[in-house]
């Protein structure tokens, strides 16, 4: 996610706020379960659009840094699990949307 985060940067992640396109996310990929990843998200799939369960939908999540970043592009679909709003440390702040 550089430049917008850093590796070793902490940040605040809360479940239950509602994502969107351009919010930066914790999310899962149903390709890899056990792993979790920040990343942005681009482009909520057209086949969710009406789901009931904002949790159950699938995004197309990217990293802010397209060429070193493992991604949708290569992960496919991914599920948001929490909208990251702020960076804690080193440098406090909210985060930017796109």
């Amino acid at each position: 996610m550089v430049p917008t985060l850093h590796d070793g940067d902490v940040v605040l992640a809360v479940p239950g706020l509602r994502p969107r396109d351009g919010a930066v996310a914790l999310v899962r990929w149903p390709a890899r379960p056990d792993q979790l990843s920040v990343k942005r998200l681009a482009l909520r799939f057209p086949d969710d659009d009406d789901a009931a369960d904002d949790a159950a939908a699938h995004w197309f999540a990217v990293g802010d840094a397209p060429t070193a970043s493992t991604d949708s592009r290569t992960l496919g679909p991914a599920v948001a699990l929490a909208v990251v709003t702020h960076r804690l440390w080193p440098r406090p702040g909210r985060l930017p949307r796109r």
